[in-house]
């Protein structure tokens, strides 16, 4: 008899239900008044005294542990079947992704976070300008070749109300409103009246970079170029300037990084020169800074600015300006694990 009890011991820990009609059947089978434990009971009468104790108490354990194991497989059942109560059940079955950041805001913000460890504070300003602010504040001639239809997206040309060029609008705003130290970055959108192609597009994202207090020099600013080019494309990157002009900054100069696909040694990419262009930098020009009513005989500083397009392009290799506003879900899915 007390192998029989140790068979349905082992038997019993085995046991599974899959359904209430399982369970219920389990319970029959073994404790039911014509169950197996109750068998086992009836046949305990017949028992030698000598043995009564030992068998008595294992049949205690057999009827105790079948009893909880009932109850154990119905509390599965019962969870199981209920729902989670934080399970959204009016929620499609359709498997939708999440979505994701955009690659220029990605990096955006990277732009922005490595100027804000230099103590450059975000200026922002509106798209819709006049020609003070995006031309002649700036330093622009009346015969410029941006003051042309052509270029520029006019609103209202006979109140010269146009989409500005460039993010310098912004900086003229806060040099008429602040008296320097200023150090601001200004990112943002722009737009030019450009034939859309793989190369170019009418509208784009440009962050620029001004700072200016009293002696701030050339060598300032390429020490804050050279820190840029490292945080952003890596430790080993190398800059060079190159002499260039622009209306608002003078000296201007253009820089370029070492290419960050062969490491400097010429490739495709940077036509074999080992180099690639990046951003355009000056000292701010001191009409510049009398138009905004600062005294050029106590201030200088130097501006800076780069087209967003242009430094994702170089830091993901996106070869088509046009992706970045089509809204490809399959282009936008390759930057989910981007930082």
């Amino acid at each position: 008899m007390i192998q029989k009890i140790d068979a349905l011991l082992a038997e019993i820990e085995q046991l599974k239900a899959n359904s209430s009609e399982d369970l219920d059947a389990l319970r029959i089978k073994y404790l039911s008044k014509k169950g197996e434990i109750s068998s086992l009971m009836n046949d305990f009468r017949e028992v030698a005294a000598e043995q009564k104790r030992e068998i008595g108490q294992k049949l205690n354990i057999l009827k105790t542990q079948a009893q909880e194991k009932i109850n154990t497989l119905k509390e599965l059942l019962e969870n199981r079947n209920t729902p989670d109560e934080a399970m959204d059940l009016t929620r499609t079955s359709y498997p939708y992704h999440l979505g994701t950041r955009h690659p220029l805001s990605i990096v955006r913000k990277e732009i922005c976070d490595i100027f804000a460890r230099l103590g450059f504070s975000i200026a922002e300003g509106p798209e819709i300008e006049d020609d003070w602010h995006v031309f002649s504040s700036l330093n622009f001639a009346p015969d410029h070749p941006a003051r042309d239809m052509q270029d520029t997206f006019f609103v209202m040309h006979g109140a010269d109300i146009l989409l500005r060029t460039h993010t310098s609008s912004v900086q003229t705003r806060v040099m008429e409103k602040t008296q320097p130290p200023i150090r601001i970055i200004c990112p943002g959108r722009v737009y030019r009246n450009e034939a859309i192609s793989y190369r170019a597009h009418c509208f784009f994202h440009q962050v620029e970079a001004l700072y200016i207090n009293q002696n701030v020099s050339f060598a300032d600013l390429k020490q804050v170029l050279l820190f840029f080019a490292k945080e952003m494309f890596g430790p080993e990157t190398n800059i060079r300037l190159r002499p260039s002009f622009f209306p608002f900054t003078e000296p201007s100069a253009e820089m370029d990084i070492s290419c960050n696909l062969c490491g400097g040694k010429g490739c495709p990419f940077c036509k074999h020169t080992g180099w690639v262009e990046i951003l355009g930098c000056g000292m701010v020009d001191p009409n510049v800074l009398e138009n905004c009513g600062i005294d050029s005989n106590v201030y200088s500083g130097y501006a800076l600015g780069m087209g967003i397009e242009r430094i994702t392009n170089l830091k993901y290799q996106v070869k088509d300006l046009r992706l970045f506003s089509e809204n490809d879900v399959r282009f936008l899915r390759q930057f989910e694990y981007a930082t």
